[in-house]
């Protein structure tokens, strides 16, 4: 392919929820040990996440006030030097995520070089920005993310292969809408809290289509206190290994 294989992997909770009350439930965990175990089987040297997902647990929050600038970007994608071969990929479109370096360290994970995605809506400010921290970014369509486009692209700018998409529902959606989805994994907890307010596994958000992506069934495990380690294939995609 001409591009990476995807791997979507996600907890998720019996009531479809991917966040909230049920990851302090005792019985969950049994399956967030084994999300982690799971994530160093696939060994993936990226992991892709939407920007609520970053915001809320990688990068530093919302950027604001930054000083204008003078100095005007192509849009052109710019690689900023790195001593690792391990990437979080963060889809930021308008040019959002606050940072304070171009590494994230986070426990029990390998030391990864930040990847921003971005539309050409980013302001000149914001690429500026990024550019003082060595922050890589890329350019992945005009005003919406081309998931397609981003893919190609980690494949031959940076020699990626196999990259680990982790959410949030929206950008599952999106990936599983375009046909990008090779494999889904789900860890499933025995717990469910019925909060409306958590996000679902996939989620349209208004911005990707509600047509069904189908998957059949590779393999089911069984953990520790009833949990499920699923495994599925996209119907669209070939298997991966």
């Amino acid at each position: 392919m001409d591009r990476p294989t995807v791997i979507c992997h996600m907890l998720m909770a019996l009531d479809g929820k991917i966040d909230g009350p049920f990851f302090s439930a005792s019985e969950t965990m049994p399956a967030l040990r084994k999300y982690g175990e799971v994530r160093r089987f696939y060994d993936c040297p990226a992991t892709i996440y939407g920007t609520t997902t970053m915001a809320e647990g990688y990068a530093d929050g919302f950027v604001s006030d930054l000083p204008e600038t003078d100095a005007v970007f192509p849009r052109k994608d710019y690689l900023g030097d790195s001593d690792v071969k391990n990437y979080i990929v963060s889809l930021d479109g308008e040019g959002v995520l606050k940072w304070h370096g171009k590494y994230l360290e986070k426990k029990g994970r390998p030391k990864a070089h930040v990847i921003e995605v971005l539309t050409e809506k980013a302001p000149d400010r914001y690429l500026a920005y990024l550019r003082g921290f060595g922050i890589s970014y890329l350019f992945a369509g005009k005003k919406t993310i081309d998931c397609s486009l981003l893919l190609r692209k980690l494949k031959t700018l940076f020699g990626i292969d196999r990259v680990m998409l982790a959410g949030g529902g929206v950008t599952n959606q999106a990936f599983a809408a375009a046909g990008l989805i090779d494999e889904l994994s789900i860890v499933l907890a025995p717990t469910a809290d019925g909060d409306s307010g958590s996000a679902s596994l996939f989620e349209t958000g208004g911005f990707s289509s509600a047509s069904p992506a189908a998957y059949s069934l590779k393999a089911v495990e069984r953990i520790e206190n009833d949990t499920l380690w699923l495994r599925y294939i996209s119907k669209n995609r070939r298997k991966t290994q």
